[in-house]
C-alpha cells in the first residue's frame, strides 16, 4: 500500500517540493549549526571543530536515511568533484545574498533568520511529506544540531574544564527543536 501526502502525490517524494523549497531545506542544517556555533564562542579551535562537526553530520544523514528521497534530493552524491565544488559555491553564493537581502548584521539576527527557517521547513513538511520522510528529516537536523553542540567544550581555559554543552547551545538546541516541530 503507498502512503499518500495531503498534496496527493506519492509521500515522501521530493518531487512535491519547489527548487526553492528544496534549497530552504538544503541550507537548514548549516544554518542551525551557525546558530549553535554563534550561541556560545568556543575560540577558534572550538569554532572550526564545530563547523566540522555540522558539516560531517550533515553528509552523514545519506547514508542514516538511505530511502527518505528528501535527504537524498538535498544533499545529492556527485560524480564529479569539479561538480560538486561548482554546486557547494553556487549554493553558498546564493546563501550569501539571501543573508545580505536578510540584512542580519548579528547573532541575534542569524538565530532569527535560521529559527524562521525552519519553522518554514516544518510547515513544508506538514503540507508536502510523508510522516515518515519528515519525522527523519527533523530527527538529521536535530543530530547536526546536536553534534554541533558537542563538538567543543564552552568555557574552561586551555581544554580544561567548562562544559560539553552550555546553558545557551540548550536553549538553542529547544529553539530549534520548537521551530522544527519536534
Amino acid at each position: 500500500m503507498s502512503d499518500i501526502s495531503s498534496t496527493g502525490s506519492p509521500a515522501g517524494s521530493a518531487s512535491n517540493f519547489t527548487e526553492d523549497e528544496l534549497y530552504v531545506m538544503t541550507t537548514l542544517p548549516s544554518l542551525v549549526g551557525s546558530v549553535i556555533t554563534f550561541s556560545d564562542i568556543s575560540g577558534p579551535i572550538g569554532t572550526a571543530k564545530e563547523m566540522l562537526a555540522n558539516a560531517r553530520t550533515s553528509a552523514a544523514g545519506v547514508r542514516q536515511y538511505p530511502e527518505n528521497s528528501i535527504i537524498r534530493s538535498v544533499i545529492p552524491k556527485f560524480e564529479d568533484r569539479d561538480e560538486a565544488m561548482d554546486a557547494a559555491r553556487a549554493l553558498q553564493e546564493r546563501q550569501k545574498h539571501e543573508i545580505e537581502a536578510a540584512e542580519i548584521t548579528s547573532k541575534d539576527d542569524m538565530r532569527s533568520f535560521a529559527l524562521a527557517q525552519a519553522a518554514k521547513v516544518n510547515a513544508l513538511l506538514v503540507e508536502k511529506a510523508s510522516a515518515t520522510e519528515a519525522a527523519e528529516y527533523r530527527e538529521w537536523v536535530m543530530k547536526v544540531a546536536q553534534a554541533t553542540a558537542e563538538a567543543a567544550k564552552e568555557g574552561g581555559f586551555l581544554g580544561i574544564g567548562g562544559e560539553e554543552v552550555s546553558a545557551d547551545e540548550r536553549q538553542a538546541l529547544n529553539d530549534i527543536a520548537t521551530a522544527l516541530g519536534v
